[in-house]
């Protein structure tokens, strides 16, 4: 009976040591495959392959939408949407509006982005719109290299495809004998008779504004307090702005953009724009992919698509200057050559802009 449980003692030992041998050996096992793997997750490192393949055996489903958000002109955009969705068979959905608009819809989307592509009027605007964050790089756009040097930043995020000038539009009916210049508009023979765009509803007006007080520092002020003492009127957005000269119930638009004289000419309307002798500003209307752009690979395929002869011809029909240096603008319109421009640095006009439209509003409002 001793040697019974003797028997019985030693297969009980002899099966915990095998026990206790087994468990080592499996936590060795186990720690030298974790010291193997630049993990601190032991169950991850383990997985990690098998996951990965799986992943990598997916294909990712090709999207056919992209969001575009367009400042105008209406007619051009909706003929761009239109070779595109021919070209690619993606089919766009467009938001047009007012650069003022389209950024308040961007701060309304702030946490939940729609937007894959954005189209500004405004060069400043969209350089905002860059150092917030919000926008990416495209490093290999088609024909970025034919862009004019300051129409592309060189990050490039902002790709300029087209530009519009800012002159002063006239009705041909009630002016014989043009303003020479900005400063002339603040002379009796203008009192009453003289509209300007309101830079918190347009990009373009903003960039003149700034443009000019760029060159002349705060000394410019003197001219837009002037021309308030003058009866100028602030008259929303471009469009606004115009429309009233068109009919005749105001002579001159001060910093209209050109295009829109242009296409009134074209039409037959008593219209015509001089550009001031001291100069202006040529404004390059920037294209970005959005950081948090859903559609990415659409939204490159469509800024090639901006860059490319197709769309540079729809620009120049459109009587705004092409973004490429190759693409002459339309043949009845003023060359970008040809258009005296004033010293101004963009990124002085971005920073300033706030402060310039608010002390702006101040003295017309």
């Amino acid at each position: 009976m001793k040697a019974s449980k003797m028997v019985g003692r030693a297969g009980k030992a002899a099966f915990l040591t095998m026990t206790m041998s087994l468990a080592l050996l499996v936590t060795a096992c186990g720690s030298n495959s974790a010291a193997g793997t630049p993990s601190s997750n032991q169950t991850a490192s383990t997985t990690a392959p098998t996951q990965t393949a799986s992943t990598e055996s997916e294909p990712t489903p090709k999207s056919d939408k992209l969001t575009v958000y367009v400042a105008g002109p209406g007619k051009m955009a909706a003929q761009i949407k239109e070779g595109f969705e021919a070209k690619t068979g993606i089919k766009i959905e467009q938001f047009d509006g007012t650069t003022g608009k389209i950024l308040a819809r961007l701060e309304a989307e702030k946490s939940n982005p729609v937007a894959d592509v954005v189209i500004l009027a405004s060069w400043p605007s969209g350089l905002s719109l860059k150092e917030q964050g919000l926008t990416q790089s495209y490093a290999d756009a088609q024909h970025d290299d034919k862009l004019y040097d300051t129409w592309v930043d060189q990050d490039k995020h902002l790709f300029g495809y087209s530009a519009s000038a800012l002159g002063i539009t006239y009705n041909t009916k009630l002016v014989s004998n043009p303003p020479a210049d900005w400063a002339d508009l603040t002379k009796p023979e203008w009192k009453g008779a003289v509209n300007i765009p309101d830079p918190s509803l347009s990009g373009s007006a903003l960039d003149f504004i700034s443009g000019y007080l760029n060159e002349n520092g705060d000394g410019g002020w003197t001219l837009f307090k002037s021309l308030k003492a003058n009866d100028v009127a602030l008259a929303g957005a471009n469009k606004e702005a115009l429309d009233p000269v068109i009919t005749g119930a105001k002579s001159v638009v001060m910093a209209g953009v050109d295009y829109m004289a242009y296409e009134a000419m074209a039409k037959g309307e008593h219209i015509d724009i001089t550009y001031p002798a001291s100069g202006t500003v040529i404004n390059p209307r920037p294209a970005m992919i959005m950081k948090d752009a859903k559609n990415l690979e659409n939204a490159k395929l469509f800024m090639d698509y901006l860059l490319s002869d197709e769309a540079q011809k729809i620009v120049a029909d459109s009587y705004l200057l092409p973004g490429r240096t190759d693409i002459p603008a339309h043949e009845s319109r003023t060359q970008v050559k040809e258009i005296k421009e004033l010293k101004y640095d963009w990124n002085w006009m971005t920073e300033k802009g706030p402060a310039i439209t608010s002390e702006f509003l101040g003295i017309f409002k």
